[in-house]
């Protein structure tokens, strides 16, 4: 198998070529795979994300510097990194994995992902790695927003109810559907003071509140933003009246009416 074009897109080249292609391989596949490695990496991962963070959010604590790791190094993220790789066209899967479509499951990307930094730490050390743990992340850290990363939408709603000094949602079952085994809840979340009131669904009571939460927050948003423009149009609305108005006469032509 030809991984030069993989090598390109890491931005990395390997001294033993024998490391990527275990790096690729699934257990599926033989019994020389990448679980090992994808062990290595995880830790290798994890690492360089923090000392990444560290080196780049001066101010946050521990506990934010924790989140935004753990969400940057999960599944998903990982499988995201893997699919601009275009990663699929490398991995070495069994006839069975192939015919069910593993090459683009969520979890085989993001271990071969693990993989690949492990071979890469085993290869050339942990410098290197990080190098190119760095590239492939960098897009990422560029956009984040470290204020909301990993938070669910009911903390988010609530930390902005609070910076505008308003009551904290109220949240109510309002139906519950289905069988005992497969229900469906709807909740409703409600915000007094914005007149707001709004739904949501999901398989749990949990779930329907963040759903509903995140409608909330996304309609207080809005709210918010009405009322801030508001008084802005009240002024241009003045500025204009004001313009409008004829002027006074001046005083010699206040005078010259006088002696007329």
């Amino acid at each position: 198998m030809d991984l030069t074009a993989l090598e390109e897109r890491l931005g990395y080249s390997f001294v033993q070529r024998g490391m990527l292609e275990q790096a690729v391989t699934h257990r599926s596949h033989g019994a020389v795979h990448n679980e090992r490695l994808e062990f290595l990496g995880d830790a290798v991962l994890n690492c360089a994300v923090a000392q990444l963070l560290f080196a780049k959010y001066a101010r946050l604590d521990e506990g934010d510097l924790s989140r935004l790791r753990s969400n940057l190094v999960k599944q998903q993220s990982l499988a995201d990194i893997a699919e601009k790789l275009v990663l699929s066209e490398f991995l070495r899967l069994g006839e069975g994995e192939m015919k069910s479509g593993g090459f683009r499951r969520p979890s085989i990307l993001a271990d071969t992902m693990e993989a690949i930094f492990g071979a890469i730490f085993v290869d050339s050390g942990f410098d290197a790695a990080r190098a190119v743990i760095g590239k492939l992340f960098d897009p990422v850290l560029k956009t984040v927003d470290p204020k909301t990363l990993g938070k669910d939408s009911k903390t988010l709603l609530q930390e902005y109810l609070q910076g505008k000094r308003i009551a904290l949602p109220l949240y109510a079952v309002v139906e519950t559907r289905g069988a005992a085994h497969n229900q469906e809840f709807e909740v409703e979340c409600s915000i007094p003071k914005l007149e707001i009131n709004v739904r949501g669904t999901g398989r749990s009571r949990r779930a329907a509140e963040q759903s509903a939460a995140k409608r909330a927050l996304e309609t207080a948003q809005q709210a918010m933003a009405q009322l801030g423009r508001r008084p802005r149009k009240k002024a241009a609305a003045a500025e204009s009246t004001v313009a409008a108005a004829p002027s006074p006469p001046a005083d010699g032509a206040a005078q010259t009416a006088d002696q007329t």
